[in-house]
């Protein structure tokens, strides 16, 4: 097993020793999930693994089951709640974890996550909703976000254009997600990545997985596990009592608002990985723009980060690319297009990142935009998103007259609808 030098383990803390520890595992493949699963078990028979089975989601019917290094525990049946699996499992992974937590002390827990189901909602969840009236960090500590990936199959998902609808596993009727986009989202959620096996491809296609997972969350700490020969207790120390969740570190859209890593420029390959973070100040020219979303998205297996457009200059514009499609929508206002009353309602990272960059007459809009893929050439890139910018003549004009520029993005982004709008690269179903 080998792994990274970021986010080195730290010691528990004596608060976190007063509450059973609770470490979250997702991943597309679940039999690699459920692989560290089981090790952890065998590490710690008295750990509690909780667990829920979609296989009976078209009968009306989630499985959930409770186990431990020494057997199942328990295994009931539940209705699906208001036809969502999601729901379901809010509903029922909160009180399940506080239950267990209470009547077995001095045991912790992991929850291993459905395929489909994104850890930043179960964050959320864990955040916001109370159980018996007590928020559940009141009675068990979050320890980690684990998301395990399976070597063989990575690229492969990354690179996908199926939806979730399409190939039968969405987690509710109206679920829409791509396959690209849950285990995306994964990946960059986790503060742990497990990289599980081995490519089919040898070595070389192992070790450029591993740098491309580096790449697309280099705010993680990354560990390679080789499937035929595991150690469980050093997987255990990895994973476990490494108090890396923080709740504050906001999504990956709103990383780089608040001053947070949105992804490294690493411009020279490595085992053909590149990683270009594009950032300038200037607005981009809306038609300019839209004509080259296919070119820049080309050989990109991930892009993300915010921009802003001249014809829409209130606006923050988000942009994902994953699995072949672009998404764009609103993040809603620039600080500089509200009235300095209405920042108090910001969170302060926010306006502290701003404050930190603030230009005397852009204010805080910029673009920031980071690019993932396999012999990108950054260079070009660079160039082609340089040339959608405004020129110094355009500049000149202000913005009562970029106001006025033919925009194929009118109407995608309304204000204070944080709504993000899906289109293909080339922007055909941006309406």
């Amino acid at each position: 097993m080998t792994s990274s030098p970021q986010a080195p383990i730290r010691v528990e803390t004596a608060d976190a020793g007063t509450r059973p520890s609770l470490t979250v595992l997702s991943g597309f493949w679940p039999a690699a999930t459920f692989a560290v699963a089981r090790t952890l078990l065998a590490a710690d028979p008295s750990l509690l693994l909780v667990r829920h089975d979609l296989a009976g989601i078209r009968d009306g019917v989630v499985r959930r089951v409770v186990r431990t290094g020494t057997g199942i525990v328990e295994d009931e049946r539940i209705a699906l709640a208001h036809g969502c699996a999601s729901c379901t499992l809010r509903e029922d992974v909160l009180p399940t974890l506080v239950r267990l937590a209470r009547d077995n002390p001095g045991h912790d827990l992991v929850l291993m996550l459905p395929e489909v189901v994104e850890p930043e909602a179960v964050a959320a969840a864990c955040a916001h909703h109370l159980v018996d009236g007590t928020p559940l960090t009141d009675l068990i500590h979050v320890d980690s976000y684990v998301t395990v990936l399976d070597a063989e199959h990575l690229l492969d998902g990354v690179a996908s254009t199926d939806d979730l609808a399409t190939l039968g596993i969405q987690a509710a009727e109206d679920d829409h997600r791509g396959l690209a986009d849950v285990v995306v989202r994964q990946i960059e959620y986790a503060d742990t990545l497990v990289l599980w096996g081995r490519s089919r491809e040898g070595e070389f296609d192992t070790g450029r997985i591993a740098v491309l997972l580096q790449r697309m969350a280099p705010w993680a700490a990354h560990f390679r596990v080789d499937g035929d020969l595991v150690d469980a207790d050093a997987l255990t120390r990895h994973l476990r009592h490494t108090h890396r969740h923080r709740p504050e570190t906001p999504g990956v859209l709103a990383r780089g608002l608040q001053g947070f890593a949105l992804g490294t420029h690493e411009p020279e390959a490595d085992c053909g990985v590149v990683s270009a973070v594009f950032r300038a100040r200037r607005p981009f020219h809306p038609r300019r723009l839209h004509d080259v979303l296919e070119d820049v998205n080309a050989d990109v297996i991930r892009s993300r980060g915010h921009l802003w457009l001249a014809s829409q200059p209130d606006t923050v514009v988000a942009w994902e690319f994953a699995g072949g499609g672009l998404t764009m929508g609103s993040l809603g206002h620039w600080l500089v297009s509200l009235p300095e009353p209405d920042w108090e309602h910001v969170c302060d990272q926010r306006r502290l990142a701003a404050a930190l960059e603030w230009d005397p007459y852009y204010g805080d809009r910029h673009q920031h935009l980071v690019f993932i893929g396999l012999d990108v050439d950054p260079v070009e890139l660079h160039r082609t998103l340089a040339d959608c910018l405004l020129t110094d003549a355009e500049l000149a004009d202000g913005e009562e007259v970029w106001r006025t520029y033919h925009d194929p993005f009118a109407g995608c982004f309304p204000l204070g609808v944080a709504e993000l709008t899906d289109t293909d690269t080339e922007g055909a179903r941006l309406a």
